[in-house]
C-alpha cells in the first residue's frame, strides 16, 4: 500500500490521480490534500478518501470548510503557502503528488524533497525555475523524481534498461495545438475561449494555452534536461498531431524507443504512482490499425517563437529559465484577462528576458527574487 499525499487534488491532474486511487483501493490510499478555492469538490473529496490532513487557499475558505465538514472524522484543515507545505512534508505520506499549476508548486516541491518525499512530478515549472537545486536535493536525500507529464514519463520508460552513454537524442512530441494551420495573421486574432480547445488533451486553463502557444513544450524541454541530466542540443521537438507517440529516445546505434498509448493522463499518472510496477488497464488499450497513421513535422519557431526563448533560457541558464516562466505566467494571465492577443504572449516574454542579466543561482531564494522581478517586470511591459 502506498500512500500519497496529492498536492493540487482539484485540477485536472489531482481528479485523475483520485480516480486511479479509487480504482485501486488496495495499492494506493490517500493521506494528504492540498487544493486552492474549490470547495465543493474538495469537501466530496475528502469525505470518499478520508485524509489525515488537507489544505486551501486562504483561513476564510479554511474555516468555510471547517463548517462544511462532519465534526466526526474531520481532517486537520491548513491553509496559505505554509498549508500546502504542510501537506507536502506529512510524516505519513511515501509520495507526493506535486500537481499544483504553475509557480505556485515550486516551494512544496522543494518541501517534499527536502523531507524526503518521493516525488511524483506533474509541476514542470519547479524544475524550470530551480531545477540544478531541486535534482541536487533529490541526490541528498536519495529521492526519486519520476514524471507526470506524458512527455516525460514515455523518456523514463523509453530510458528504462539502456546505459545513458548509449544515448544519441531526446525526441519530445508536440501536438501543435489548436492553431497549427494558422497563419501568423490569424494567430493575432485568436481568443481566450479559441485557445482554450485543445484538440486531444483536457487540462486547465494555463497549461492548455501554453500547449497552444508552444511554450508548454519549451518548459518541457528545460524539464528535460533537469530530469534525464541531457545538454540543450540533444533534446529535440517533434510536431505529432495525433498525440499517440509521447516521446522517443534515439541511441548511438540508430535504433529509437519510443512510448505509445492513447492520450489519457491516467496512463502517466498511473506509472508514477506504481513505478516500478505497472496496474492493469489504466487506460483503454491503443489501437494502431485504426489510427492509421502517425504524422510528424518540424516545429515552426516563426510562428511560434516561445520554443526558441526555452532553449535560449536553458541555453543561457542560470536565473533566466525562471524569468521566462514567470513572464509567461503574467502574460497568459493578461491574455485569459483579454488585455493582449495571443501573439504578445511571446513578445512580453523576450522583452522580459532582454531586460534581465542572468545571475548565479546558489540558493531557492535567488529563484524567488528573480520571479518576483520578473513579474513585476512583465506587469509594466503588459501595462504600457
Amino acid at each position: 500500500m502506498k500512500r500519497l499525499s496529492l498536492l493540487g487534488s482539484t485540477g485536472s491532474i489531482g481528479v485523475n490521480t483520485l480516480s486511479l486511487v479509487s480504482h485501486f483501493p488496495e495499492r494506493f490510499c490517500v493521506v494528504g490534500l492540498a487544493a486552492g478555492t474549490n470547495l465543493s469538490l474538495l469537501t466530496r473529496q475528502i469525505k470518499k478518501f478520508k485524509p489525515q490532513a488537507v489544505s486551501v487557499g486562504t483561513a476564510t475558505l479554511a474555516k468555510k470548510l471547517n463548517h462544511l465538514l462532519p465534526r466526526k472524522g474531520k481532517p486537520a484543515i491548513f491553509h496559505g503557502d505554509e498549508g500546502l507545505s504542510t501537506i507536502a512534508s506529512i510524516k505519513e505520506a511515501d509520495i507526493v503528488v506535486s500537481a499544483v499549476v504553475g509557480s505556485a508548486g515550486l516551494m512544496p516541491t522543494y518541501t517534499a524533497i527536502k523531507a524526503g518525499k518521493h516525488i511524483a512530478l506533474a509541476n514542470k515549472e519547479a524544475l524550470v525555475m530551480a531545477g540544478k537545486i531541486m535534482m541536487k536535493e533529490a541526490k541528498n536525500k536519495k529521492v526519486h523524481i519520476v514524471p507526470v507529464d506524458s512527455e516525460h514519463s514515455a523518456i523514463f520508460q523509453s530510458l528504462q534498461g539502456h546505459s545513458k552513454k548509449h544515448l544519441q537524442n531526446i525526441i519530445l512530441t508536440a501536438s501543435g495545438g489548436p492553431f497549427l494551420s494558422y497563419s501568423f495573421k490569424k494567430l493575432a486574432t485568436v481568443t481566450p475561449t479559441q485557445a482554450l480547445h485543445h484538440p486531444n488533451w483536457k487540462m486547465g486553463k494555463k497549461v492548455t494555452v501554453d500547449s497552444a502557444s508552444l511554450m508548454n513544450k519549451g518548459l518541457e524541454v528545460i524539464e528535460a534536461k533537469w530530469l534525464f541530466d541531457v545538454p540543450s542540443e540533444k533534446i529535440k521537438v517533434y510536431i505529432h498531431p495525433q498525440s499517440i507517440v509521447h516521446a522517443m529516445v534515439e541511441y548511438i546505434d540508430g535504433s529509437v524507443i519510443a512510448q505509445l498509448s492513447n492520450p489519457d493522463m491516467r496512463g502517466p499518472i498511473s506509472y508514477a504512482l506504481s513505478y516500478p510496477e505497472r496496474v492493469p488497464a489504466a487506460i483503454p488499450p491503443l489501437n494502431l490499425l485504426k489510427i492509421g497513421r502517425l504524422d510528424f513535422i518540424p516545429p515552426n519557431t516563426k510562428k511560434f517563437p516561445a520554443l526558441t526563448l526555452a532553449y535560449r533560457a536553458l541555453e543561457d541558464g542560470e536565473t533566466l529559465p525562471a524569468v521566462l516562466n514567470a513572464a509567461n505566467e503574467v502574460a497568459v494571465s493578461a491574455f485569459l484577462n483579454n488585455k493582449i492577443g495571443f501573439t504578445d504572449i511571446p513578445s512580453i516574454v523576450e522583452k522580459t528576458m532582454d531586460l534581465h542579466i542572468p545571475k548565479r543561482v546558489s540558493s531557492i531564494e535567488d529563484v524567488l527574487l528573480t520571479d518576483r522581478w520578473a513579474r513585476h517586470t512583465a506587469d509594466k511591459i503588459v501595462s504600457h
